[in-house]
């Protein structure tokens, strides 16, 4: 997962609001108004968002109904398989991106992979594992508020990537909050996302410096966390589900869109992108 920020109190591969807002990126698209045509009265209706984490407490009043729970489960012999989740969330971090993604597509169904265990930590051959199930569901969006540094894994993650991208599930992957390598967030099938510190939940913007493709509100987010509790945090971890919940609201308006089209729709609507007319 993503730990930690850079001096400022931004997390590592964030934007600067006011730099993308006084330089505009300019896009070909004639499409009027973007964020209209892209979700205009979507409710997320339709899509299921898959929160590969720490589990979801669906008994928090921001997270509200999780349609599945599973958790990766390790044996004596090394093999890992997927079982039925009855521990909820053992951290908080799963339900905070819940909460997210409820907020903004509250109508979308909530899935829950359990790859991260109560200290926030979890090996790669789990979240390899819980990711490819996910994958195997055929989840419209997958969110990833997580990642690893050890290169090792990004081989399968890469693979995995593609997968997802092929079978039409969206991976929304965190960047890291340090500016270290760490997968999977920048493979280009992924929809990688950054911070800024804005305010307002569907302020996002089309990242003029990559690799990082957006950055949606990450600093001093007010999240569900466990025992019904709020807490307020920063981080790519927070804004991760921001997009996640915007790509629902999309898919649930144009449900035949592919990947590549969803994200050409995400960079239209991007809060710095001009539209011709």
């Amino acid at each position: 997962m993503s730990n930690g920020t850079e001096a400022g109190g931004l997390p590592a591969w964030s934007v600067d609001r006011e730099e993308v807002l006084q330089a505009p990126l300019a896009a070909p698209w004639p499409l009027g108004d973007a964020r209209e045509w892209a979700w205009g009265g979507s409710t997320g209706a339709g899509v299921r968002v898959c929160i590969v984490d720490s589990g979801v407490d669906e008994r928090h009043p921001l997270v509200g109904a999780v349609k599945g729970a599973v958790t990766v489960v390790g044996s004596a012999d090394g093999k890992l398989s997927i079982e039925e989740d009855g521990e909820r969330d053992l951290f908080g971090h799963g339900t905070a991106c819940a909460g997210v993604v409820r907020q903004l597509a509250p109508d979308c169904e909530i899935h829950s992979v359990r790859v991260l265990g109560g200290d926030l930590t979890g090996g790669g051959p789990a979240l390899l594992r819980g990711l490819r199930w996910a994958i195997e569901q055929g989840f419209e969006v997958i969110n990833l508020s997580l990642s690893t540094t050890k290169s090792r894994f990004a081989p399968e993650l890469r693979e995995l990537a593609d997968l997802a991208y092929f079978g039409r599930s969206v991976l929304v992957a965190s960047a890291h909050n340090m500016p270290v390598e760490s997968y999977p967030w920048h493979f280009s099938g992924i929809v990688s996302v950054g911070s800024h510190a804005g305010l307002d939940p569907f302020e996002y913007y089309a990242n003029p410096h990559p690799p990082v493709e957006f950055a949606a509100r990450g600093v001093d987010v007010e999240l569900a966390w466990l025992d019904g509790a709020t807490i307020r945090a920063t981080g790519n971890s927070f804004a991760t589900p921001h997009m996640a919940g915007i790509a629902a609201l999309v898919l649930s308006k144009h449900p035949g869109l592919r990947p590549f089209e969803l994200k050409a729709a995400l960079r239209a609507a991007g809060s710095n992108v001009r539209i011709a007319a």
